[in-house]
This record gives structure tokens, sequence and C-alpha cells, in this order.
């Protein structure tokens, strides 16, 4: 198939749509057109994320004096749409019980916890203090759970004078509280992060916690040390009386290709503990660049999900300034029945869908979404080349008759700040045969987020191309390019 047929196809199919991309300063080659990124300094995990009166609400490890890691603040942004963000102030401050780590925020719309009223019910954040100056004296007690509180949505914050709220029991790593309403129960769930394990607490105010139980010391990945859990129940598509439990648990290091990323395990929780139904590990991502990702709260039946895109084997080296660090498009959770196997199904939000989808042109791929969908009787190989004039290329490919998916950004642009950046392809085996299937790529300057078959497989991966990629090609190995079917748009988000 030509490209000039593939495009003129998109065109003739979104053509009542066409408006044009603004485009960022050229001082900021890589900053993404609509992915979320501090206007300067560090970022890292989203945290608090909570939906309450039109606004999805994103708190995230920020420390605004330095494009690297520093003492941790909660930098804070608001969105109606998870597509357009607008930056506020920031949240939260260190103080004399130490550095704002990871955690989580509810709307507490009971008001159980006494620290709001009926009509301006309180946001209350969970989150870890890092004590360094306890750290530095050699204690294993320098990690502990703190909590503040908010009446006006998110504007002003109050640090709750009775911190900590979880004393920690002599565990270094003792982070990253996520905590949800466990309606059978009547009380509030903390997941939180122990060294090689995560714990579970209960409270029935958010202010009084009691130990539950724990899970993970023996199973699962263990390369690197845990951190930035989740626990959520899901319906299984299809069979919506069926429900099962999703426990997320991101690594560092220790992931399929090497630094950080995230398990998954899907089983059961009574309230008091969560067991395992299945054996092998599964992934929330098979690239390097989804970590510490967590759901948004409040949302109904909707689980939205976000991760840092970045990996801590190079985060505080890539290519950017005056910031560093993005995060990955907001992506709607589901299970799935996949050959006798649940799996996490995660797909960009239907607002990127609705909104601001555009065709474009070829020149314009430096933000863009690109749909590929083929397959038949044959087992075949797809390849998507997305390229430069500088040779730079991205490539995207799925082999039917094996299975295998994969990204492969070995010679997309720079990667001379990490020997690990470009050293192999990521792939994974879906276990898929012949047969229908649809790959969407997004591709946001710095980034490149592959979706197989609606999400059932993800692959997430920054790139840095010397120039914007500005042309894209489709191969079959079965030379039937009739048979592939591609549309091509823009994405059209804050900058």
């Amino acid at each position: 198939m030509k490209l000039s047929s593939i495009l003129l196809f998109s065109i003739l199919v979104l053509a009542a749509c066409n408006r044009q991309l603004s485009v960022t300063s050229s001082s900021e080659p890589f900053r993404p057109l609509y992915h979320f990124t501090p206007d300067s300094g560090w970022m890292n995990d989203p945290n608090g994320l909570v939906y309450y009166d039109g606004e999805y609400h994103l708190f995230y490890q920020y420390y605004p004096d330095s494009t690297v890691w520093g003492p941790m603040h909660w930098g804070h942004a608001v969105s109606t749409d998870m597509v357009h963000w607008n930056h506020l102030p920031i949240a939260l401050y260190p103080d004399s019980l130490g550095y704002i780590f990871s955690g989580s925020a509810v709307m507490d719309l009971q008001n159980t916890s006494g620290l709001g009223d009926s009509l301006n019910p309180a946001m209350v954040a969970i989150y870890a203090y890092h004590n360094q100056k306890l750290a530095d004296e050699g204690r294993n007690d320098f990690q502990y759970q703190g909590l503040a509180y908010s009446t006006d949505k998110g504007r002003t914050w109050t640090k709750y004078p009775g911190n900590p709220v979880v004393r920690n029991p002599g565990i270094r790593d003792f982070r990253d509280p996520k905590v949800t309403w466990y309606e059978p129960s009547k009380v509030w769930i903390m997941t939180l992060a122990a060294a090689d394990r995560v714990q579970f607490y209960s409270s029935p105010d958010l202010l009084h916690w009691k130990f539950e139980s724990e899970f993970g010391q023996a199973v699962g990945a263990h390369g690197g040390v845990w951190e930035c859990p989740d626990l959520f129940e899901l319906p299984v598509a299809g069979k919506e009386a069926v429900k099962k439990w999703v426990l997320l648990v991101s690594i560092n290091p220790g992931a399929p290709n090497g630094g950080s990323g995230t398990q998954y395990f899907i089983g059961n929780f009574d309230g008091h503990r969560f067991t395992w139904e299945e054996s092998n590990v599964k992934w929330v991502d098979y690239g390097m660049d989804n970590y510490a990702g967590v759901t948004w709260s409040n949302t109904g039946d909707r689980r939205i999900f976000l991760g840092w895109m970045s990996n801590w084997a190079y985060a505080q080296k890539v290519p950017t300034h005056p910031w560093r660090s993005a995060m990955t498009i907001p992506r709607e959770l589901s299970l799935v029945l996949n050959k006798d196997e649940y799996l996490l199904k995660s797909a960009p939000v239907r607002e990127f869908e609705k909104a601001d989808s555009l065709v474009i042109e070829n020149r314009q791929l430096q933000a863009s979404h690109i749909r590929v969908k083929a397959g038949g009787d044959k087992p075949e190989q797809i390849i998507l080349t997305v390229s430069n004039k500088k040779g730079q290329k991205l490539i995207a490919g799925f082999d039917s008759g094996t299975g295998e998916l994969w990204l492969d950004r070995r010679t997309a642009g720079i990667s001379d700040f990490d020997t690990l950046f470009a050293s192999n392809v990521h792939s994974v085996f879906t276990g898929t045969g012949s047969g229908l299937f649809t790959l969407d790529l997004y591709i946001d300057r710095c980034s490149a987020e592959l979706f197989f078959n609606g999400g059932v497989y993800v692959i997430t991966d920054l790139i840095f191309p010397r120039e914007s990629l500005d042309s894209v090609n489709v191969s079959s190995s079965t030379g039937n390019a009739d048979g592939v079917e591609m549309r091509i748009w823009s994405v059209k988000g804050n900058h």
C-alpha cells in the first residue's frame, strides 16, 4: 500500500474536523504536546489522583528547584477531560517531619474523619513522609504516613496535627499509601508498600489505622523494592456478574526490560487479606517507561490509570530542559478473559477519541495517533515504521503467526545518555494467532505508546529523535497491502 493512498483515505474520512496544531518553543524540542509535564523542574510518581465536582486532580512528586530528584513536594494540576491540564500552586511542601513522598487522595463524602462537613466535604491526602535526617543517622523508621486535608477543592491544604497517622514498625521502605473505601465493611483500606511486600490497614475514619495483613513476600517479581501499590475491584468484560480484585505493585529494579516497571496480581480481597488466584507474574506495560502508576478515586464505574512515563535507570539523564518527565496517556482499565487467563486491559481514555482527534499531514507526526488494522486467515507480520529525514526510525510490529508484539526504539534518536536506553527491542508474546488485530500507536514528540487490540497488551517507550518524525510506512509480510487499513490523526493537547 502506498503512503499517498493511505493519507488520502485518512483525509477523506476525517477532513471535516481538520485544525492546526500549535507548537511549543524550539528551545524545548521534546516537550510533549498532549501529555502532562511540569512547567519546569523535576517530576516523578503521580500522587493523590482524585475526581471531584467535574475536575480530575493530579498531584505528583515534584522538586521545583532542579531537573533531578530532590526534596519532594506535591505538585498539582487539574483537568476536566484528562487531555488539557491547568497548573495550580504546589499543594504540599516538606516540613519538620520530612519530605512529602507518594500517596493518594480520597473524597470523604460521609465526613468519616470529621475534617469537613456536608457542604464542604474534605479532600483527604494520605502520603508518606521521608525523614532524611533519620535516614542519615542509619535508622530504619525514617518513613511513616501522614495526612492533610482541603475543604476548598484542593486549592489550600491543612496538615493534620496528629501526624503521623501510621508509624513505622522498623521497615526501611515503608511508603506510598493508596487508600480506598471498602463498602462491605464500611471502612477505609490502606494498601502500603513495605520493603518486599505490601501491607493492608483498615480505618473507620482515615485517622486511626489497624494492621490487617500482608501479601507478596514470596510471590511475584522481587528484583528490587516494591512501591506504589493500588487495590481495586473490576468486573470481567462480558461477564459483569463476575468480579475480581486487582493489586498493582511497582518494582525498582526488576522489570522485564531492566529498571523499573509495574506488575499486577488478580485475586480476591475480603476486607482483611488479599488472595492471589494465579501463579504467573503479569505486567501492566511491556515497555520501559510506565512506572508507579495508580488510579483515580471517586470516578464511579470507571477505573482510570496514570503512570510516570520514565524509568529510574535513566530518568535523571534524559535530554530535556527546563523540565524532566511526563505522565502517560490516562488509561481506562478493564478485565478481560483471554484463553483461560485474566488480563488487565488498559486503553486510552475515551476523551482522547472524542476530543481533538484530527486528520494530519505527513509532516505532523510529532503528535499523532496512528491506527493499523490488519489480519486474516493466514498468519502475517505487519511492520509500522515512523521516521524522519535523518534516517531515525521507530518501528512497531506484530507477527500474527507467533503472537509477538514489539516496539523498537534502538535507532529512533538520541540514546547515548545511558547504555540501557536503546539496548534491545521491547516485546511481548500475546498468544494471539491469525485473525484480525489492531495496533494503535500514539506518538508525542518524545514518547511512543503502542496499544494492541485496544490495550490488551501495551508497550510504552520514550524516544528522542533529533528532528520531528515526519514519514510513516506500513508493510505486510504477505504482500497483501490492500488488506491493511491505516488511519492517522493528530492529537491536540495543552501546547
